[in-house]
């Protein structure tokens, strides 16, 4: 007859606390999946909810982004280049129920499809657009897992490629490459420079041919200049113009004194035959 409280006491306290575990509560970022009897119920939460125990069975699932590494890649570049690409995944669950229901593990499958689709998508590409061109990369490597993750409620917000490493030897091609760049567009610039200011020049020298005394007084201005720096030696170029002008000019000198010289010798020459006459 004493073993009959005990007994009692034990059902009640066995009572207490299943009544107890029927209770859940779940935070404002999860949700619980339920099963009853093995079969999909309904997805519950957040706050207080109620589990029937042994009938009903709960799995939580987080809806916060989730980041996720993705290890490195050995990936073969369209030209021939051997790289190791590694990147990171934000996704985040959007239906609990697929999540649960159509994947088995959906964060052990979200990164073997992150490996396989960096891989893939990375091999379509030359090196010079993972260096370059990683935005446009990324958005076509998180609209491909978003695509594919879809059917498991997921949501890929964001792939970010974190690092390509190359061997030493490519690297150094690469510095070479970009050197001879460099060399080219100074080249290129620098004749640029020397077709500008020939143009520049050549339209100054029509500008100057149009005014004679122009010329002279940039002669001018370059002699000031040269005086300004305190040389010894001043070399005066003098102008071509100026030479045949000056030639011009003792011609005429020349001229005149002919003239004046003819009228004096006539008159010479009639003061000494006038004494013959008388």
């Amino acid at each position: 007859m004493l073993g009959f409280p005990y007994f009692v006491t034990t059902i009640v306290v066995l009572a207490v606390l299943l009544l107890l575990s029927m209770f859940r509560v779940l935070r404002e970022y999860e949700r619980g999946v339920i099963f009853l009897l093995g079969r999909f119920y309904k997805v519950k939460g957040p706050g207080l909810i109620i589990v029937v125990p042994v009938i009903q069975q709960m799995v939580r699932v987080d809806l916060r982004t989730l980041v996720m590494d993705v290890p490195t890649q050995d990936v073969i570049s369209m030209d021939n280049v051997s790289v190791q690409v590694n990147a990171v995944i934000y996704f985040r669950v959007v239906d609990p129920e697929k999540a649960i229901i159509h994947v088995e593990n959906y964060l052990e499958a979200t990164s073997q499809l992150s490996q396989t689709t960096l891989r893939s998508v990375l091999g379509q590409h030359e090196l010079d657009d993972m260096l370059s061109a990683r935005d446009q990369l990324n958005a076509d490597i998180q609209k491909i897992l978003d695509k594919q993750t879809d059917a498991w409620g997921i949501k890929v917000a964001n792939v970010e490629i974190k690092h390509v490493d190359l061997d030493e030897s490519m690297i150094r091609a690469i510095a070479k490459q970009a050197e001879a760049e460099r060399a080219r567009r100074a080249k290129v610039i620098h004749a640029s420079g020397e077709l500008e200011a020939s143009e520049q020049l050549l339209g100054a020298a029509k500008r100057l041919a149009e005014q004679p005394q122009a010329i002279q007084l940039r002669y001018m201005q370059t002699l000031t200049e040269v005086t300004n720096q305190g040389t010894h030696t001043i070399v005066f170029p003098l102008p071509i113009d100026l030479m045949s002008k000056m030639s011009d000019l003792a011609d005429v000198v020349a001229a005149r004194q002919g003239t004046q010289s003819e009228p004096q010798e006539q008159n010479s020459n009639h003061g000494s035959e006038a004494p013959d006459r008388t």
